[in-house]
């Protein structure tokens, strides 16, 4: 069977209301939460993509019962300190950097050497920013290149407390940091740029000694050691990065009108919302709740009637980091020169995705300038495509491969796109949405 699609035709008017999948980030957090956890815990929605069920994969080699049923998922969890940590373990994170970097805050105390791997993207990223602080509590490194996976670590039985200046915007780590932080004697204290919260709203749920003072750039955090975490059950809300796509499917297609149901709407994730209406989106919010400290809501998104140009705030970065290669779709159909900057970050994902996003509008026939960490598109609100593109060689980035084919549902072309099994790291349920919507009655 062909691991590539052909898309030939654009997407017609459409109206629908959807269900997107569970949220991949709090997917893989419930995941290694529970298994700290005294007891039996329990989810529905989980999101059964590779990255969330390599994070289960890793907790049942830490000693780890997991039973995985249709919709729900139930973890028994031995406690704080109760992963079992047998000599010669090597953990495949395989393409999650969620995963790899969050569980080396889980294994700075373990007592023997312990290998992580990935795949060949997750291998060229760097895990030096994650093993410097970590080695402060007392972990030892050793990584290939002085950076990259495959690594080994050695954790320590008497942690120290440290503190911590975060000023990437990586949630990923400062969450491990909060994870090691958890483990270790007195106070850890971190300086963090603003990035998603997630983690911390899970400590504050689960009444973990923790403490968190906001202001514009930076949150300041505390975290205390932990003794015990009480079993818990969740309800995984539908993913915003996920649904960002369809958003946008929506923005560029003629007369259309799409619901998007139980959306996490977790203010810091919701840059790319910020940015679109920026942009002449119209999109609203239904049905708003809290739950475990999570905003969910109900999306309408309705066809753009006119899209502005942006000079984007580079405050709204690290709430629409994952989002930013679909941005630049509509960025690609406004009326003048759209500027986005400080995204050196992009390139630390699973593809450099900076270039990437550069390349597809490029062949696209949209002019862009790009530097290191920031982009200017010259839109053509009259953009038409009528040639061949071929999009492949992508390191298997399932955020290029799903761009690509927005792309070609909403501009038009006769694209060949390579490498659609990309999309079961985050999304396995991504065409099957996608043909919901273009056969709509």
């Amino acid at each position: 069977m062909s691991n590539s699609i052909i898309i030939k035709k654009k997407i017609k008017s459409f109206t629908r209301k959807i269900i997107v999948s569970g949220d991949k980030s709090i997917s893989i957090r419930w995941v290694l939460f529970a298994s700290l956890a005294s007891g039996k815990s329990q989810a529905k929605n989980l999101l059964k993509s590779e990255d969330v069920l390599t994070a289960i994969k890793a907790i049942k080699k830490l000693g780890i019962k997991v039973i995985l049923k249709k919709n729900i998922c139930e973890i028994y969890g031995n406690g704080i300190n109760g992963y079992q940590y047998k000599k010669g373990i090597n953990i495949n994170c395989e393409n999650s950097g969620t995963l790899a970097r969050l569980i080396l805050g889980l294994l700075v105390n373990s007592n023997v050497k312990i290998k992580l791997t990935g795949d060949k993207s997750l291998s060229r990223r760097d895990f030096k920013r994650i093993s410097d602080p970590l080695s402060k509590f007392g972990a030892s490194f050793k990584l290939k290149n002085n950076k990259n996976l495959p690594l080994s670590i050695i954790g320590s039985n008497k942690l120290k407390s440290i503190n911590y200046f975060e000023n990437r915007g990586s949630a990923q780590c400062k969450s491990a940091v909060i994870l090691a932080g958890m483990r270790a004697d007195g106070t850890t204290k971190i300086k963090a740029k603003k990035s998603r919260n997630h983690t911390e709203l899970l400590c504050k749920h689960l009444k973990l000694p923790i403490k968190i003072k906001h202001n514009n750039m930076y949150d300041k955090i505390e975290i205390k050691n932990v003794k015990k975490i009480k079993n818990f059950n969740y309800s995984i809300p539908s993913d915003i990065s996920s649904s960002a796509f369809f958003i946008v499917l929506t923005l560029l297609s003629h007369n259309s009108k799409l619901i998007i149901e139980n959306v996490n709407v977790n203010p810091s994730r919701i840059g790319v919302i910020t940015i679109l209406k920026k942009m002449g989106a119209q999109i609203t919010f239904k049905n708003q709740k809290i739950y475990k400290g999570e905003k969910i809501a109900d999306l309408t998104i309705k066809s753009c009637k006119k899209i502005y140009s942006i000079n984007c705030p580079t405050k709204l970065n690290s709430g629409a980091i994952d989002e930013f290669l679909i941005i630049f779709l509509i960025a690609a159909k406004a009326n003048g020169m759209s500027y986005f900057k400080d995204l050196s970050e992009l390139n630390q994902k699973e593809s450099p995705r900076l270039k990437w996003g550069s390349k597809i509008l490029n062949l696209m026939g949209i002019k862009t300038i790009t530097t290191h960490n920031s982009i200017k598109i010259f839109g053509n609100p009259n953009l038409k495509i009528e040639k061949k593109i071929v999009i492949k060689n992508y390191l298997k980035d399932h955020r290029v491969f799903m761009t690509s084919v927005i792309a070609a549902l909403t501009f038009g072309g006769n694209w060949h796109i390579h490498d659609k099994d990309s999309i079961k790291t985050s999304f396995p349920d991504f065409l099957k949405i996608v043909n919901q919507i273009k056969y709509a009655k």
